[in-house]
């Protein structure tokens, strides 16, 4: 098992993991502000599967920061997992990164002088993992996104989506309330990109809870409700959790 499976239960109380109110993000360029978010109100339930999605400077990619507590709104309320985490400082939202947030990048991320089994046990470092045990939540992860034979093979020795496949059993290590991913399938080929996809779809249906960036619309159709972003709002959503 990945995890205890999370309920997907749209209607029911206290299953929200994200909820955002009113959330803005205003950046000062020179003279100029950009209302890069313009007041979005958007709920994400455990268990949910939610693709956001917009041309460029829609805000997705903003909303795709603050989600991951990258950075703050300007104004307005993001609760995540039942934690105000709007106006909290650098280091307590270097800490819900690091216990509450999985992310899987474009570009991989992996550093390329570790080997896969220590790239998947970064995060535990941080949070004081013995080695023991660290050993062991790679082997189990790595046994999960189908590299058990890698692990002690380093990143410049795996095909583009066996080390995405690094990257995203990094991002489940330390057991993260959310996954995270900004364009997953953006440097893999089409073939391999569905692969990956395939992954991160059967993740979910084990309960973890998947907010990805994409523009593409069949990666954005694996997820099971997709958010249409235009001029720094919600402009429609299809689907349901």
């Amino acid at each position: 098992m990945i995890d205890k499976p999370q309920a997907d239960r749209a209607g029911s109380n206290g299953d929200e993991l994200v909820v955002l109110t009113d959330v803005r993000k205003v950046y000062q360029m020179g003279e100029v502000q950009v209302h890069a978010l313009a007041g979005v109100n958007l709920t994400v339930h455990k268990g949910g599967f939610l693709a956001i999605m917009g041309p460029s400077g829609s805000g997705k990619s903003t909303m795709l920061n603050l989600l991951g507590c990258l950075d703050r709104p300007t104004s307005g309320r993001y609760v995540l997992n039942g934690q105000d985490v709007s106006e909290l400082d650098d280091n307590a939202l270097s800490e819900i990164r690091l216990r509450e947030i999985g992310f899987v990048f474009q570009s991989f991320n992996l550093i390329p002088q570790l080997t896969v089994q220590e790239n998947i046990e970064l995060p535990l470092y941080y949070q004081g993992w013995d080695a023991a045990s660290s050993a062991a939540r790679a082997e189990e992860l790595a046994s999960i996104v189908g590299l058990s034979e890698r692990l002690h093979h380093r990143p410049m020795e795996l095909s583009g989506g066996q080390q995405q496949r690094v990257a995203v059993a990094r991002s489940l290590a330390n057991r993260p309330a959310v996954l995270l991913a900004d364009e997953p399938t953006g440097n893999l080929d089409s073939a391999t990109g569905e692969q990956i996809m395939e992954l991160v779809a059967e993740l979910n249906r084990s309960g973890k809870t998947i907010i990805l960036v994409t523009h593409e619309p069949n990666i954005a159709a694996f997820a099971r409700r997709r958010v249409h972003m235009r001029d720094g709002l919600v402009d429609r959503i299809d689907g349901d959790e």
